[in-house]
């Protein structure tokens, strides 16, 4: 047996960590009219993929809102923020301010 190899049932010691399975999710921005797919870690920043989006609309992210199940999605939160799955929407719409006559 020479001294490199394993003899315990546990990996190696100098096996780096595993990456996690489902780090990734794909999710679906939707004003209505348009569905973009983003790949995005579980642990990004929504601002990321409401910056591509608003880019691809040839706006500010400024100007838009984003919801999933009803809610506001800020900037600063992320998908595992919101216990999102693989697959789940985000509504964007543009910002509307006033209302009142």
């Amino acid at each position: 047996m020479s001294d490199t190899e394993n003899t315990g049932g546990s990996p190696p010691a100098d096996a780096g960590p595993k990456e996690e399975k489902g780090t990734h999710i794909n999710v679906k921005v939707s004003d209505g009219t348009q569905e973009v797919f983003f790949k995005v870690k579980r642990n990004t920043k929504f601002r990321r993929l409401m910056e591509a989006f608003a880019k691809r609309q040839g706006t500010s992210p400024d100007t838009m809102r984003f919801l999933v199940d009803g809610g506001r999605v800020h900037a600063d939160q992320t998908p595992e923020d919101l216990d999102m799955d693989d697959g789940d929407t985000i509504e964007a719409h543009r910002a509307q301010i006033g209302g009142c006559l």
